[in-house]
C-alpha cells in the first residue's frame, strides 16, 4: 500500500496526467492497482457492524413491517424450500414475480436453510451495503489520495440516502449497491468492458433496474466505446420493457404489471400509494407530473437538493450522474407520495451514483490536492449535519416507543401461537411471526380470512399506525369476535385472539423472555370478549 502524496501543490500524477473522458483511467500496473488495502475493508466493516446494528435493533424494537421485510422473508422462505416465491402478506399464495422481477433474492435461499430467520435478511443488507463503499473508496484513493478517500467513503457510508435504506427493513436493491459501485468505478477508470459485465447483474435485482442498465451503456457509448455502449443501452432497455410488460405479467394474478396506477395517478398498485399530489388522471395528469409536477409539491424539490448536497452538487459536473436520471425520473412522475420523500430505500441507489459522480468530478476537475480536501471535507460536514435527521442517530436517541416492558410482552404473547398457524397480526409484529407461521396483515384487504389466529398491538402511535386506524382497529376486533374469535391474552395493548379449540400453550418457537412458555403475566390476563381497547 502506497502513502498519499506528501506535496500540497497537486494531486498525484494519475490525476494530472488524466484527460476528461478516461476520468482518471489507470493503466495497468498503475499506484495501487491490485493490491490490498486494508483500511478500506476495516472502514467497510465498521459499517457492516453499524448497519447491522441498527437493522437488528429496529427489528427487535418493533420497527420493521410487513411491507417490505415480512414480503422479502417470504420470499427467502419459498427460495429455501425449492419453490417459487409466493407472499402471504400479499395475500393468499400470492406470486411474488407477478409482483416485481426480484430472482436475486433466490442467493439468500441457502442461507436461509441454515440460519431460518428474519434477521438474516437484515444481515445480508448491512453486509451488501457496507461492501459497496469498497470500489468507491478504492477508486478515491488511487486517483485522489489516502486522505480523500478516506473522507468519501466516510461520507458515503454515512450519507442520509444509505441511512434511510438501512433503518427500513429490507429491500432488493441491497444487491445492487455493490454492483452499481463496481460498474461506475470502472466506467469511471476507463474499463468499459468491466463497467458492462458488474452493470448486467442488475437486471436480475428489480424490472427498473433496466433503465439504469441503459443509461449506463449511453455514458459508455459517450464515452467513446459507442457500439458497446449503444448495444449495453439496448440491451438494458429491452430487459426492462420485457420483465415489466411480459414476465412480470405473466405470473400476476391481475395478468398485469401492478403499479401502472403510478403514472397514470390511479391508485399505485398493492401498498396503499395515495397521490397526494393534486394531479388528475389520464394523459393530462401524467402531463402535468412530467412538467410542474416534476418539482411540484415541495417535497419533490426539497428532495433533490438533499439528493445533491452531500457531494456539494459537485456530481453534476460528472456525465456518471446521467445515470441516475431514470431512478430520479421515475419518483419525480410517480403518483406515489412516498417516492417523493428522503424515507424508505428509494435513495439508496442514488447515493451510490452520486458518489461515484462525485468522484469522478473531482478527477477530471484536475485541482490542487488542497481543493479536492475542501471538497470532500465538506461533503463530509453536510453528511455529519444531516445525520440526525436520518435514522442512524436512533443509535444515539432511541424512539420513546415502544418501553422495554412492553417489547417482553409481545415476544410472550407472540409465543403462544403455534408453529405452522395461520395468523393476521398487526403490521409491526408481521416480520417476528413470518419465519414459523403463515402469516399475513390484520386490517388488509388482500389477507387470507378466517386466520386461526389474531395478534393486535392497539399502542402502535397513529404516525406509523397503517392500514387501520385506531378506531378502525378497535370496531375490527368486536367484528373477529363476533363471528366467533375469544380473546386469549390482553394485556399492555395487545389484543391475540383464536378460533381455534385450545387457547395455545406455549407451542410456539418464537422468541421468548425468561423461562417456561409463554404463561407468565400473558397468560394470567386472559379476559373473555373484552374490548381491544
Amino acid at each position: 500500500m502506497h502513502a498519499p502524496p506528501t506535496g500540497t501543490g497537486t494531486v498525484p500524477a494519475q490525476q494530472s496526467a488524466s484527460r476528461p473522458r478516461s476520468s482518471g483511467a489507470q493503466p495497468p500496473g498503475g499506484e495501487g492497482a491490485g493490491r490490498f488495502v486494508p483500511w478500506a475493508w476495516a472502514l467497510a466493516g465498521a459499517f457492516f457492524f453499524l448497519y447491522m446494528a441498527l437493522s437488528l435493533r429496529t427489528h427487535a424494537r418493533l420497527g420493521s413491517h410487513s411491507f417490505d421485510l415480512g414480503i422479502f422473508a417470504q420470499s427467502v422462505r419459498s427460495w429455501a424450500a425449492g419453490q417459487w416465491p409466493v407472499s402471504e402478506v400479499k395475500g393468499p399464495d400470492f406470486p411474488l414475480m407477478g409482483d416485481h422481477f426480484s430472482p436475486v433474492v433466490a442467493l439468500l435461499g441457502p442461507l436461509y436453510r441454515l440460519w431460518p430467520s428474519v434477521q438474516l435478511l437484515l444481515v445480508a443488507q448491512a453486509a451488501l451495503v457496507a461492501v459497496s463503499t469498497v470500489p468507491l473508496t478504492l477508486w478515491a484513493r488511487r486517483a485522489l489520495g489516502t486522505a480523500a478517500a478516506v473522507g468519501i467513503g466516510l461520507g458515503y457510508g454515512l450519507s442520509w440516502g444509505v441511512a434511510s435504506a438501512i433503518g427500513f427493513d429490507f429491500h432488493e436493491y441491497a444487491f445492487a449497491a455493490p454492483l452499481l459501485a463496481c460498474s461506475l468505478t470502472a466506467l469511471g477508470t476507463g474499463r468499459m468492458r468491466a463497467a458492462v459485465a458488474w452493470a448486467l447483474p442488475l437486471l436480475l435485482v428489480k424490472e427498473d433496474l433496466g433503465f439504469t442498465v441503459a443509461a449506463i451503456g449511453v455514458v459508455i457509448a459517450w464515452r467513446g466505446s459507442r457500439r458497446l455502449g449503444l448495444l449495453t443501452a439496448l440491451g438494458g432497455l429491452a430487459a426492462a420493457l420485457l420483465t415489466t410488460f411480459v414476465v412480470v405479467p405473466a405470473f400476476s394474478p391481475a395478468g398485469s404489471w401492478a403499479y401502472t396506477g403510478l403514472l397514470d395517478g390511479g391508485p399505485g398498485g398493492p401498498g396503499g400509494a395515495g397521490t397526494g399530489a393534486g394531479a388528475g388522471t389520464g394523459a393530462a395528469g401524467l402531463l402535468e407530473r412530467l412538467t410542474l409536477g416534476m418539482v411540484t409539491p415541495e417535497p419533490k424539490a426539497t428532495t433533490v437538493l438533499v439528493l445533491l448536497a452531500p457531494t456539494l452538487f459537485l456530481a453534476l459536473r460528472s456525465p456518471l450522474v446521467l445515470v441516475a436520471l431514470p431512478t430520479v425520473l421515475w419518483r419525480l412522475a410517480s403518483a406515489k407520495w412516498a417516492h417523493w420523500g428522503t424515507g424508505y430505500h428509494y435513495s439508496l441507489l442514488l447515493m451510490t451514483i452520486l458518489f461515484a459522480a462525485f468522484v469522478d468530478a473531482l478527477v477530471r476537475r484536475e485541482g490542487s490536492a488542497a481543493s479536492v480536501r475542501r471538497y470532500v471535507a465538506g461533503a463530509v460536514g453536510v453528511c455529519l449535519l444531516l445525520l440526525p435527521q436520518f435514522p442512524f442517530w436512533h443509535l444515539v436517541r432511541p424512539e420513546p416507543w415502544p418501553a422495554e416492558p412492553h417489547l417482553v410482552t409481545a415476544q410472550r404473547v407472540l409465543a403462544r401461537i403455534p408453529d405452522g398457524a395461520t395468523v393476521q397480526a398487526t403490521d409491526q409484529l408481521v416480520p417476528h411471526l413470518v419465519d414459523r407461521t403463515s402469516v399475513s396483515m390484520f386490517g388488509w384487504q388482500d389477507s387470507r380470512p378466517d386466520p386461526e389466529w389474531i395478534v393486535v398491538d392497539t399502542t402502535v402511535p397513529a404516525n406509523v399506525r397503517w392500514p387501520l386506524s385506531a378506531a378502525a382497529e378497535a370496531q375490527a376486533l368486536d367484528q373477529a369476535r363476533a363471528r366467533g374469535y375469544r380473546t386469549v391474552v390482553r394485556q399492555d395493548g395487545f389484543v391475540l385472539l383464536t378460533r381455534t379449540g385450545t387457547a395455545g400453550s406455549g407451542a410456539g418457537t418464537g422468541p421468548r423472555s425468561g423461562s417456561g412458555s409463554g404463561s407468565g403475566s400473558a397468560a394470567g390476563a386472559t379476559v373473555s370478549g373484552a374490548p381491544a381497547r
